[in-house]
């Protein structure tokens, strides 16, 4: 059995998308296993940029079949501009998979999220993407799954009955324009047909796989502070993005589970709202902001930049039990004099070394720092560890130390080739 996970440590946006690409070149299936087109996954092959939402971050490794898991919920029409965009780029996209058991995520959705958003003034700061209220008729057992759109006369009367309800809920309750039902319908016979042939059971696909002992990638979106239960609630997305939700995402247990490779970011960035103890509301943070390119993939937000908050990647490690880490861009820390990694919050005079679970007391928290002295040597072409500049080995070499997890690789440039390898992620 080989199985790998790749999870984010972080808030997201640490380059999962990436090390996904650069880890599939050896997968036989790679399976996308919770989250929506809320996620912005960015490989750069040759120079050139692919920017995916939905689609397995594997997917330019044509070889490997790619699955939009159970625990996805699938635009289909936001599914199907992506495949267009990589088709006509020359790109195959005969080897996607969507679970029969994957939720549709609806044109309803996304008007529910926009109008939940605008009466709560802004308050969780989502894409509008629709994936909080597609998630939550998942779980209210009112959703409409992948299965029940290959008779298309029983999907219309399934159809029939979420849109009379939640044109109630738009109008009622929010004052709200009707949803157009006929529209509708038109819309989703106008892609029934390459749907359907793209509709399978999964769950037998990836465990057969797994017996076969064939090499499973498992990929989410979002990352530890963001999940469900145990990030920053309630600025977080609507599932769990960690090494657990792969078990209830894609339908294996846990113990098929080998690998568990977390991606840390070099300094740390968020969006949307919620505390952010290391934030840098001043010119350094700027500078971050401005070197890493740091705006969303999806959104094109500017992303919120701080220093490395290392209780983060902590409380990440005890989430997922990581193996591995792999260290992304540590190449824009480049020609800063001083280096900063929190590795403790002050809250009213107290220091913790874990990160409490209540969101006013983590937004009173002061960050505890240990400063490393930086480096001015451009790092971005290094291909061997021993060519890294001391102090950038030092700074690793703390993460190690700090986290208890080796670091297996490091990225110094967004290229699928500019890569540092240290130790083999099996």
């Amino acid at each position: 059995m080989s199985s790998q996970v790749v999870v984010g440590t972080q808030w997201g946006d640490e380059g999962k998308g990436k090390i996904v690409d650069v880890l599939a070149e050896k997968a036989d299936l790679i399976v996308r296993f919770q989250g929506g087109d809320n996620a912005g996954h960015t490989v750069v092959v040759n120079g050139k940029k692919h920017v995916l939402h939905l689609l397995p971050s594997g997917v330019l490794h044509e070889d490997a079949t790619c699955i939009i898991g159970p625990g996805v919920v699938c635009n289909p029409f936001v599914l199907l501009e992506e495949m267009d965009t990589l088709k006509k780029g020359g790109l195959s996209t005969d080897h996607i998979v969507i679970s029969d058991r994957a939720q549709m995520l609806m044109p309803y959705h996304k008007v529910q999220d926009a109008l939940e958003e605008s009466a709560n003034g802004n308050r969780i700061g989502t894409t509008k993407r629709g994936i909080g209220p597609c998630y939550a008729d998942k779980y209210a057992r009112t959703g409409i799954r992948f299965h029940e759109f290959v008779n298309f006369e029983t999907f219309k009367e399934r159809l029939k009955e979420c849109v009379t309800f939640k044109n109630k809920l738009f109008t009622a309750v929010y004052g709200a324009e009707p949803m157009d039902y006929d529209k509708m319908v038109a819309d989703f016979a106008a892609i029934h047909d390459r749907i359907v042939p793209m509709i399978k059971e999964t769950t037998h696909l990836v465990n057969d796989a797994l017996d076969q002992d064939k090499r499973v990638l498992f990929e989410g979106a979002q990352a530890a502070m963001l999940d469900i239960n145990y990030g920053t609630y309630p600025y977080v997305t609507s599932s769990s993005p960690t090494s657990a939700g792969v078990t209830v995402g894609a339908g294996v247990a846990p113990s098929r589970i080998k690998t568990v490779c977390g991606v840390v970011k070099a300094y740390s960035t968020r969006v949307g709202e919620g505390p952010f103890v290391t934030e840098l509301l001043d010119e350094q943070g700027e500078w971050i902001r401005t070197h890493g390119g740091e705006y969303g993939a999806t959104t094109g937000r500017p992303r919120r930049c701080g220093w490395l908050d290392l209780l983060v990647v902590k409380h990440a490690n005890m989430m997922n039990g990581l193996t591995d880490i792999v260290i992304t861009k540590i190449d824009v820390l480049t020609g800063l004099e001083k280096i900063k990694a929190c590795v403790g919050y002050e809250i009213d005079g107290k220091v913790y070394d874990y990160i409490p679970s209540d969101q006013e007391d983590v937004a009173r928290a002061k960050p505890v720092y240990k400063e490393f002295d930086g480096w001015t040597e451009d790092i971005s072409q290094m291909s061997e560890y021993d060519q890294l500049p001391e102090n950038a080995k030092a700074y690793l070499r703390f993460i190690e130390e700090f986290t208890g997890v080796r670091i297996s690789m490091v990225s110094v440039g967004p290229d699928r080739v500019n890569n540092i390898y240290i130790h083999d992620i099996d």
